[in-house]
């Protein structure tokens, strides 16, 4: 004869709640509580709502010599597309451009470490600007799109598409970025008001 089976009927069996249960009491309030410190802890990364009609106007502010602000992956596409940051962004905007480089991007870039030594003996190229930062941390998507939206005289060059996005709702601020060979801008700010 064989093994007689030993199930236990399912409405004898002790149901058992772990403590790690979102259902319990206590878990539901430590979960209130740390989505409350996220939400005070997180940067509000949204930007004011502007006009419509203004995203279809130009950016007076904008004239040569052009300031373009760089990011850290601008210059690292720039180096590995083998393009010379001036004279490409020169070629690109048919004007003298001067690039601009934060405290933040420079930060970033020694952060990087030793794999990025060209990119930081780039960027510490005397025909940069350097702009101080004055906030805390060293997150240049933030520092950059602040800096934007202070004052709208910079062309803003970078490949990062979260901060493409960001930019592209700031109107009037012109992105660049690095192509196969080249340099592309979306330059409808740019080529109107030169023409002036």
């Amino acid at each position: 004869m064989g093994k007689a089976k030993k199930t236990r009927k399912f409405g004898l069996v002790k149901r058992m709640i772990s403590s790690r249960d979102g259902r319990l009491k206590k878990n539901l309030e430590k979960e209130a509580e740390a989505s409350k410190k996220v939400e005070k802890d997180e940067l509000v990364r949204e930007i004011p709502q502007m006009a419509s009609s203004i995203f279809f106007q130009y950016n007076e502010a904008l004239r040569p010599p052009y300031s373009v602000l760089v990011d850290t992956n601008f210059i690292n596409f720039s180096i590995q597309k083998k393009l010379e940051l001036v004279s490409a962004m020169m070629d690109c905007l048919y004007a003298k451009s001067t690039p601009v480089i934060t405290d933040c991007v420079m930060a970033e870039l020694e952060k990087l470490g030793p794999r990025y030594r060209i990119a930081l003996r780039i960027a510490r190229d005397p025909r940069f600007e350097r702009l101080k930062c004055d906030h805390k941390g060293t997150y240049a998507d933030d520092c950059i799109v602040n800096r934007v939206l202070q004052n709208k005289v910079y062309i803003v060059a970078t490949n990062d598409v979260d901060l493409k996005r960001r930019i592209r709702k700031i109107p009037g601020v012109p992105i660049m970025s690095c192509g196969t060979g080249k340099y592309v801008s979306l330059l409808s700010a740019i080529s109107v008001s030169s023409k002036g």
